[in-house]
C-alpha cells in the first residue's frame, strides 16, 4: 500500500491526538488530506498604508516590527503579546492572544505583510490576531482551511506539504490522457500542489478547474452507471396495459390537471415495460403528487401486486397513510402504516400481514427497509422527498422485490443543473400546474416593528374560525438573537389568551409530534408555533396565515416550502415574513420570495444566491459531497462533463477498459461504496 493511503499517523508530527482531530474533518489518510480543499485564500499581494485601511474590516498592511513588548497576563489563562509595527509613515500595534509561538516568530527590524481586522482610529490603530508572511515571501496567495478546535492552519499546511512530497514520489493519475489533452487540464499532481500552495491566482484557478472537472465527471459517471444498469435489468413485474384506472380517476373528488394526467400516463406506460421504471415525480408544493402516486398504486394493485411508499419522517408517513387510504380504501385496497415508534407487537403483526400479502400498499419510514420486512409481490417502490435518502437507502428498499418499478417524489423544486446531478439516473415527470380552486398566497416582508399588527391580522382570521402557523428557526433559547420557539409559545399564550397555542419542534418524540399535529389538524389548536419540522407534508386546509420570524435566516427554497403549508384549501391565504436584517442581500432575497410563486424560478434564484452546498440546508440529499465544484458557477463545466460521461458509459458501461480503470476507482471512492 502506498503511504498516501496509510493512516494519517504516517506523517511526521501526527500522533494519535492530532489524528483524532483530523477524523473530525473526515480525514484519515494523507490522500484525504490532499483533498481537504481550502475554503478561501488570503492575497497578500496588494498591501495598503495603515491610514488607508478600512476600520472594522480585514486589511492587508505591510510594516516593519520596531518593538516587541514582554508578555502581559490579563487574567488567569489569558496572555497578551504586543508588537509595534510601522508602515514607514505611521505606527500600529499588532496583538496576539495566548499565541506565543506566532509572536516569537516575529523579529524586530524585519518587514512583514499582515492580514487582519483593523480597529481604532486615525491616531491609534490595532490589528488583533493577524496572519502574516515575510515581506519577501515569493508566494503571496495563502490557503485558509476549514478547521476544528485544536488544529491550526499552520499544522495543516505542514502536513499537506509532506503529503505532497509523498505524491511526488508516488505519482497518481486517474484521468485518461485523452481526456486531459482534449480538455486542457493540468495533471492531478500539479492540481493538488497548486490548490494548496498556488504560485499565482492563475495557477490556483487552473488547479480548481481540474479538481472540479474530476468531481463533476466522476459523479455523473456514477449516476450514469446506475441508470445503465437499470436499463439493462428486467423487472419481475411487467404490468398489463389492459388494466384500466378509469374507475379510480372517476372516483376522485376533483379532475386531475393536465400535468397530473401526463405524469400518470408516463408512470403506467413505464410499469408495462420489461425495464423497471426509474422515474422522478417532481412538483411544487400543493401540485397533487400524492394523487398521482395513488393512481400508480391503484394500477399496481389491480395487477395483483404490492406497493410501498417510504417517507423521511413519521409526520409525513402518517400524512401519506391518511391520504392514500382516502384515495384507495373505497376500492377495497388495503393500506397499512409501519413506523419505528410502533411497539414490537404492532410491527410484528403488520410485517406478518405484509409478507402474506394481506396488505396491498405499505406506507412507512425507514422501518420498511429493515431486513425482516418481506413482501409477497412488491412491484412498485415509492420514495418521498428523495434528497433526504441516500442512494444506498433507495437501493435497499428496491432490493425488497424482484427489480421493482421505482417512483421518486419530491416537493422541492430543483434547478435543471442541480437535477442533472441528483437525479441523473432517473426519468423525470414534472407537475407544473396547481389544482383548480387554489388561490396564490399573498406574501409580505415586514420588520419587527409590524409584529403587533401581524398579531392582530392573525387574531382576525382565528376569530373567523381559521388557523395560523408561526415559524421560528430554533427550539430553545440561546445567546443568539434568534427567536426561541419554546419561549415564543409562552409569549403568545399571553398575546392570545383566548386561543389555544401549540408547539411543535424536532426534539419531540414521534408520538408527541403526532399528537400536536392531530390537535392542529382537528382544530383543537388555533395557532401552532413550530420549527421547520412542518416544512414538508403536513396538510391543514383550514390554516390560512403563516408568520415566519427571522425570515432572513432561511433559504428561498425553504421559505417557499414553509409557505406551502398554507393555501391548501380554497380560502385566501397569507405569508408574513418578519426580519430586522436590513442588509441589501436580505432585502433582495425577501423581495424575490414576495414577488414569485413559481417554486422552480425561486429555486434557480436560491441556487445563484447560496450555491449547491447549502441548497438543502442541513438535510442529506444522498449524493457525495462536492468539495470544490460549484454547480452555479461551473455550469459550462457541468455540461461538458455530462457530455463526456455519456460518451464514456455508452462505450464502456462498467468502466472496465484499462484507460478507464482509474476513473472506476474514483467513482467508487466518491460514492463511498462500490458501485458494483
Amino acid at each position: 500500500m502506498t503511504d498516501l493511503f496509510k493512516p494519517i499517523t504516517v506523517l511526521r508530527g501526527v500522533a494519535a491526538k492530532r489524528a483524532r482531530l483530523y477524523e473530525k474533518l473526515g480525514i484519515f489518510t494523507p490522500f484525504d488530506l490532499l483533498y481537504h480543499i481550502p475554503r478561501n485564500y488570503i492575497d497578500y499581494s496588494n498591501p495598503v498604508m495603515i491610514n488607508d485601511a478600512v476600520t472594522d474590516e480585514n486589511n492587508v498592511v505591510k510594516g516593519t516590527v520596531i518593538r516587541k513588548f514582554p508578555e502581559q497576563r490579563i487574567r488567569q489563562g489569558l496572555s497578551l503579546f504586543k508588537a509595534v509595527v510601522t508602515d514607514g509613515q505611521n505606527p500600529f500595534t499588532v496583538i496576539f492572544y495566548n499565541n506565543v509561538y506566532t509572536f516569537d516568530a516575529l523579529a524586530e527590524g524585519e518587514e512583514y505583510i499582515f492580514y487582519g481586522k483593523v480597529t481604532g482610529n486615525l491616531i491609534s490603530r490595532e490589528m488583533n490576531s493577524p496572519k502574516y508572511i515575510p515581506a519577501d515571501a515569493p508566494v503571496t496567495l495563502r490557503a485558509v482551511y476549514p478547521l476544528t478546535a485544536g488544529l491550526t492552519n499552520t499544522m495543516l499546511s505542514t502536513n499537506i506539504s509532506e503529503s505532497l512530497r509523498i505524491l511526488e514520489n508516488e505519482p497518481l493519475e486517474f484521468m485518461p490522457d485523452y481526456i486531459i489533452k482534449e480538455n486542457g487540464l493540468c495533471s492531478l499532481q500539479t492540481a493538488l500542489k497548486n490548490i494548496h500552495f498556488p504560485e499565482s491566482r492563475q495557477s490556483m484557478e487552473m488547479a480548481r478547474k481540474r479538481l472540479a472537472f474530476d468531481e463533476l465527471l466522476n459523479l455523473q459517471l456514477g449516476m450514469r452507471m446506475l441508470r445503465h444498469r437499470n436499463s439493462d435489468s428486467k423487472s419481475g413485474f411487467v404490468l398489463s396495459e389492459s388494466v384500466s384506472i378509469s374507475d379510480f380517476l372517476g372516483g376522485l373528488p376533483f379532475e386531475m390537471t393536465g400535468a397530473q394526467s401526463k405524469a400518470v400516463d408516463d408512470i403506467v406506460s413505464d410499469m408495462c415495460r420489461e425495464r423497471p421504471m426509474n422515474r422522478l415525480l417532481q412538483g411544487d408544493v400543493g401540485s397533487g403528487k400524492t394523487a398521482v402516486a395513488a393512481a400508480a398504486c391503484y394500477f399496481a394493485v389491480k395487477n395483483s401486486c404490492q406497493c410501498v411508499l417510504m417517507a423521511p419522517t413519521e409526520i409525513l408517513a402518517n400524512q401519506h397513510f391518511r391520504t392514500l387510504s382516502g384515495f384507495l380504501s373505497p376500492f377495497g385496497i388495503k393500506v397499512c402504516l409501519l413506523t419505528g415508534s410502533m411497539t414490537s407487537r404492532q410491527k410484528n403483526s403488520i410485517k406478518s400481514d405484509i409478507a402474506s400479502g394481506n396488505y396491498d400498499v405499505v406506507v412507512g419510514t425507514h422501518a420498511v427497509i429493515q431486513k425482516d420486512v418481506e413482501f409477497s409481490r412488491l412491484a412498485l417502490v415509492i420514495t418521498d422527498e428523495q434528497h433526504r435518502f441516500g442512494v444506498a437507502q433507495r437501493n435497499a428498499l428496491a432490493m425488497k422485490g424482484d427489480s421493482p418499478h421505482r417512483l421518486v417524489m419530491s416537493a422541492t423544486p430543483i434547478p435543471r443543473t442541480l437535477a442533472m446531478m441528483i437525479y441523473g439516473d432517473l426519468d423525470i415527470s414534472i407537475i407544473n400546474e396547481l389544482p383548480g380552486g387554489r388561490q396564490p398566497i399573498e406574501t409580505y416582508a415586514v420588520t419587527g416593528g409590524y409584529r403587533e399588527r401581524a398579531y392582530e391580522f392573525i387574531r382576525k382570521h382565528v376569530y373567523e374560525g381559521r388557523q395560523a402557523y408561526i415559524v421560528c428557526p430554533m427550539i430553545e433559547q440561546t445567546e443568539s438573537d434568534l427567536k426561541s420557539a419554546v419561549e415564543y409559545r409562552d409569549k403568545l399564550n399571553l398575546v392570545f389568551p383566548e386561543y389555544n397555542v401549540g408547539l411543535l419542534h424536532g426534539k419531540m418524540t414521534a408520538s408527541e409530534k403526532d399528537t400536536v399535529m392531530s390537535d392542529f389538524k382537528e382544530g383543537r389548536t388555533d395557532i401552532l408555533v413550530s420549527t421547520t419540522v412542518i416544512e414538508v407534508g403536513v396538510d391543514v386546509p383550514n390554516a390560512v396565515v403563516m408568520m415566519i420570524e427571522n425570515a432572513d435566516r432561511f433559504g428561498l427554497s425553504q421559505l417557499h416550502q414553509l409557505r406551502g403549508r398554507v393555501g391548501r384549501g380554497r380560502e385566501k391565504s397569507y405569508c408574513i415574513l418578519v426580519t430586522d436584517n436590513r442588509s441589501e442581500e436580505a432585502k433582495h432575497r425577501l423581495k424575490i420570495i414576495s414577488s414569485l410563486t413559481d417554486g422552480f424560478r425561486i429555486s434557480e434564484e436560491d441556487l445563484k444566491l447560496r450555491g449547491p452546498g447549502d441548497f438543502f440546508g442541513n438535510r442529506q440529499h444522498g449524493l457525495p459531497a462536492l468539495k470544490i465544484a460549484d454547480i452555479a458557477a461551473d455550469s459550462m463545466l457541468l455540461e461538458r462533463t455530462s457530455s463526456i460521461s455519456e460518451k464514456i458509459i455508452s462505450g464502456d458501461p462498467e468502466l472496465m477498459k484499462n484507460e478507464h480503470r482509474g476513473l472506476r476507482g474514483e467513482v467508487m471512492r466518491l460514492f463511498a461504496a462500490p458501485v458494483d
